[in-house]
């Protein structure tokens, strides 16, 4: 019902109530002002954009106090002039509302469909979106991509399109190679923007949904015997005398430079991080932030209050119990940083100095610290524990994170190859029959 010509007098007059209403104006049919619970008021304008047997829509016109009463009035009658003409303000609207380009949903995505991802996860989101999806994809219009389009995404970063080598402010430089494994990996965060999308109905399906991906081989390094032996003999050095400098012999001043420069010799805190991650299959965060109070030495366990999948308890090993045990304690942190024992202490936050230089040593070229943990898993899974415990002690969610050690998880199928090919061996005469292992063949 018609409350009244709107003027500003009467919509600063207008009280807040237990739930919204509109205070309809009396000479312009469909004009209005809606007031809520909060006090926020703003101009409206209702109509049907077909006659009598549309339903209503709505049309926010503005905020009052952004828009004085005339220009909001002025406003609503132009939008009430083209619904009489057949023209429909709020689905124009909407529709500009689903236009928006891969750039806008990409921003909308980090700030409002991010709120349960860990940090470190969504610092990676950041970079794969600014660096691969924001040059090819930025421009085009959400509802235009197609799934050819995500198809040629796919190749463009796997070619290596989005590949660059600056300066940066920063950092220094950014380095940005591109690759198959970056190209998955880019298109798999993708697909959960446009799930995000759709969740927003910018848009009704997922283009990136039967895109096929490169296999992702990321993580698939495992250390073998000799590998971990250099490694050890690498970390020793690093620790006693320092590693030597390795100089390029072309290089101006190569004798004198090998010299003056002094061996590199890594700390007890580093090398003992280094030396908890092998020895636990722990990721690099969980043990730069360990706290002493996370540490329960009577039980031989970690309690975590938050990684990456949640709570967590790590079972100790005894060489893990030793690393700890030798540990000298500053401030709260088990690996301490610049700032331990300070009132605003801070955790260390990486170990890429020493990690660089024991793997360069050791002859371990492009080993990341997080193949340390793969490898905690494959000696499990090759020694025939089972993959339920390696998941247990790696603290993994789901068992299908498990699964991709599957293939080390032979040693039963070894175990039974050996017996057979042994019982066929010793009726053969052959030499490789091993008594423990035969099998009595049945007498015919």
């Amino acid at each position: 019902m018609p409350g009244g010509r709107i003027t500003k007098r009467v919509v600063d007059s207008l009280l807040t109530r237990a739930a919204d209403y509109v205070h309809w104006d009396s000479e312009l049919k469909g004009f209005g002002v809606r007031v809520r619970p909060s006090g926020a008021k703003s101009f409206i304008a209702f109509y049907r954009p077909g006659g009598r047997n549309t339903p209503m829509r709505k049309v926010t016109i503005g905020a009052v106090g952004k828009l004085t009463v005339e220009q909001a009035r002025d406003a609503a009658a132009k939008v009430l002039a083209r619904a009489e003409l057949g023209q429909d303000e709020a689905a124009e609207r909407s529709e500009a509302r689903k236009a928006k380009t891969i750039n806008e949903l990409c921003d909308l995505y980090l700030e409002e469909g991010c709120d349960k991802k860990k940090h470190s996860t969504l610092a990676a989101d950041r970079g794969r979106i600014a660096r691969h999806i924001k040059p090819l994809l930025g421009r085009k219009l959400i509802k235009a991509v197609t799934q050819v389009d995500i198809e040629q995404f796919l190749r463009d970063v796997a070619k290596g399109r989005t590949a660059v080598d600056e300066k940066t402010v920063k950092h220094g430089r950014a380095i940005v190679t591109g690759g198959k494994g970056t190209a998955t990996r880019t298109v798999r965060l993708l697909g959960g923007i446009f799930t995000f999308a759709a969740r927003r109905r910018f848009r009704s399906d997922n283009p990136v949904h039967g895109v096929e991906k490169y296999p992702d081989a990321q993580g698939e390094r495992f250390l073998s015997t000799q590998e971990l032996e250099r490694l050890g003999a690498a970390f020793r050095e690093a620790e006693t005398a320092g590693i030597p400098w390795d100089v390029d012999e072309d290089q101006p001043n190569a004798k004198h430079i090998a010299k003056t420069r002094k061996p590199v010799v890594i700390g007890p805190h580093a090398a003992g991080a280094l030396r908890l991650l092998t020895f636990t299959g722990c990721r690099l965060r969980e043990i730069l932030r360990l706290k002493w109070a996370e540490v329960d030495f009577e039980r031989g366990m970690l309690f975590l209050p938050d990684s990456k999948t949640g709570r967590k308890a790590i079972v100790l090993n005894a060489p893990a119990l030793e690393i700890l045990s030798g540990l000298p304690r500053v401030g709260a942190y088990v690996i301490a940083g610049d700032s331990a024992g300070l009132k605003d202490e801070k955790p260390r936050s990486d170990l890429k100095r020493p990690w660089a230089a024991v793997t360069k040593r050791a002859g371990l070229a492009g080993l990341r610290i997080h193949d340390l943990r793969h490898s905690f898993a494959s000696v499990g899974a090759g020694g025939g524990m089972g993959l339920p415990i390696v998941g247990k002690l790696l603290g993994h969610a789901s068992s299908e994170t498990t699964a991709r050690y599957a293939h080390l998880d032979n040693d039963p199928l070894r175990r039974a190859s050996n017996a057979i090919g042994s019982t066929i061996a010793a009726a053969m005469g052959e030499s490789g029959g091993r008594i423990e292992n035969v099998i009595a063949f049945r007498k015919s």
